[in-house]
């Protein structure tokens, strides 16, 4: 039984009296706004992931260009009397290290279960509840400053259970997107919506600046409180189904095209045969409510695996220029650190550019793989070139960085989205959408491993070199193609069939018997 906020049970005998242009309209509503709840619902997931990173150089600054308060304890000779401890030692990038992967390795680690747990429990619960929980967490970070708290593990315990209850959204609001919008447009659609990403990173950092020199503790309060709120209006408001509301479901899967001959090649039946049995059992089995796929079940979906390993080494290379890129272009170009931080930004914007470009392409050919393949193999040269001349004047910088940012997050970006929707309404499944959850979150949670692993290994590789953490990166770029290249034999094999047959037809029409 699906569990409505009160105001949606009403509405709906509004909506089921209304002739049928009147409830297509209120359709193309209700998913305008549940796109729009979604998206300001993970824009506040990444806003409160942010502030983190902000607020490091305050923690541990060079205090000979402070003046030094007179009533202060601090011995004369003392040049960490401006830091906040346990980050005033000389290891101090240690133990923010530390406080990052705290977050990085519970949430790769969470995001294998919460997506179990999100399919049998309500969506709308769930959400709520998680995203209640991550504005207490990081509220709670930041009430460290007032409380005069100064123990690493306070800070390591209070990030590892931002990242456990993080897991929570993106398994949900994709699952939830998924379940109101078909595959025709799905890849667009998720592309715009994925924009998201980059606009909580940007909300994140200009609140958590407005305090980070005064009270840097409201950095973290102030987004906990805004994120707890969402969480409220998501338990008022949020629609799990478009059934809930009377509003006609999506059409996961399209007939006659390339889809049906790859889904049928998967299944090892034809497209004729998968039809009758699909109208065979909704005829036997009108009211059945599918079971909840396991985690095994999951893994058994043709692609899940693929795209699971191509995302960690994609999110690998994404999520290392996101932490190391401000000071790859403050230590390389030699900006300074304000121009470095808006240079890093132009990473964000090409990561919009090409996820859009990403999901528009992938809608028009109908080959997700093959889309993430050509991306990944452009973004390895372009890489090596942005190493190499990117830093030549401010022109070259701004170009190649969009460049890069759109080849680098545009795969990355489809395979979270639309690869994800996909997947968890596969052909396979038999109509069962309850997978949808737990197959984003295996994908994602795959992700999240490289995510953790990319910035630890650019910190112990950049000591040896700005030139090897590139090559690492190029590396991993490569091995993320690779794994696709079975997924996409078999798309240029449906095209090739599809072809065929389209030919087919046109001279049974200009040649009739």
């Amino acid at each position: 039984m699906t569990h409505l906020p009160s105001w949606v049970s009403g509405f709906r005998l509004e909506v089921g009296s209304e002739l049928g242009v009147r409830a297509g309209l209120e359709s193309h509503r209700f998913r305008g706004f549940i796109l729009l709840l979604t998206f300001f619902i993970y824009t506040c997931y990444h806003m409160s992931r942010k502030p983190i990173s902000v607020v490091k150089s305050r923690l541990h600054q060079n205090c000979s260009e402070l003046i030094k308060p007179t009533n202060d304890s601090h011995s004369i000779n003392d040049t960490t009397w401006c830091d906040w401890a346990p980050f005033d030692k000389n290891n101090y990038k240690e133990l923010l290290g530390a406080v990052d992967n705290a977050f990085l390795v519970a949430y790769a680690i969470g995001m294998f279960i919460s997506g179990i747990f999100g399919e049998r429990l309500p969506l709308r619960y769930y959400l709520s509840a998680g995203m209640l929980l991550s504005g207490l967490f990081t509220s709670l970070f930041g009430l460290g400053y007032f409380w005069n708290i100064h123990m690493l593990w306070y800070f390591v315990l209070i990030q590892i259970c931002n990242g456990l209850v993080q897991t929570t959204g993106w398994p949900s609001v994709v699952t939830c997107v998924g379940n109101w919008f078909g595959k025709g447009k799905r890849g667009l659609i998720m592309g715009i919506w994925n924009s998201h990403t980059s606009v909580g990173n940007i909300l994140g950092s200009l609140i958590a600046g407005v305090w980070v020199n005064e009270q840097w503790g409201l950095s973290f309060v102030v987004p906990g409180i805004i994120t707890a709120a969402m969480g409220v209006l998501t338990f008022l408001f949020l629609i799990e189904y478009p059934e809930d509301v009377d509003c006609t479901p999506p059409q996961h899967h399209t007939s006659g095209g390339l889809e049906e001959h790859q889904d049928a090649e998967d299944l090892g039946n034809s497209p004729k045969e998968s039809s009758l049995e699909n109208a065979a059992r909704d005829s036997k089995e009108p009211s059945a409510q599918p079971a909840a796929i396991s985690f095994l079940g999951a893994l058994r979906i043709p692609g899940v695996v693929e795209f699971s390993l191509c995302l960690l080494f994609a999110k690998l290379v994404s999520y290392t220029f996101l932490y190391w890129l401000p000071l790859y272009i403050f230590n390389v170009a030699h900006f300074s650190a304000k121009q470095a931080g808006d240079l890093s930004t132009l990473f964000d914007v090409g990561g919009i550019i090409g996820g859009i470009m990403a999901g528009l392409i992938s809608d028009y050919t109908n080959g997700r793989a093959t889309t993430c393949c050509v991306m990944l193999i452009l973004a390895a040269p372009m890489m090596f070139l942005y190493n190499s001349v990117g830093q030549n004047g401010i022109t070259n910088s701004v170009v190649m960085l969009i460049i890069c940012g759109a080849l680098v997050n545009g795969p990355y970006a489809l395979i979270t989205t639309a690869v994800s929707a996909d997947l968890g309404t596969h052909q396979s499944l038999k109509g069962n959408a309850k997978a949808l959850s737990t197959v984003t979150a295996i994908i994602d949670g795959t992700g999240s491993i490289g995510a953790a692993l990319g910035p630890l290994l650019a910190g112990l590789i950049s000591p040896t070199g700005w030139n090897n953490v590139f090559y690492m990166l190029i590396s991993a770029d490569i091995l993320a193609c690779l794994l696709l290249c079975r997924l996409v034999y078999k798309e240029i094999l449906a095209w090739k069939s599809f072809l065929s047959r389209d030919r087919g037809s046109s001279l049974a029409l200009t040649h009739p018997r």
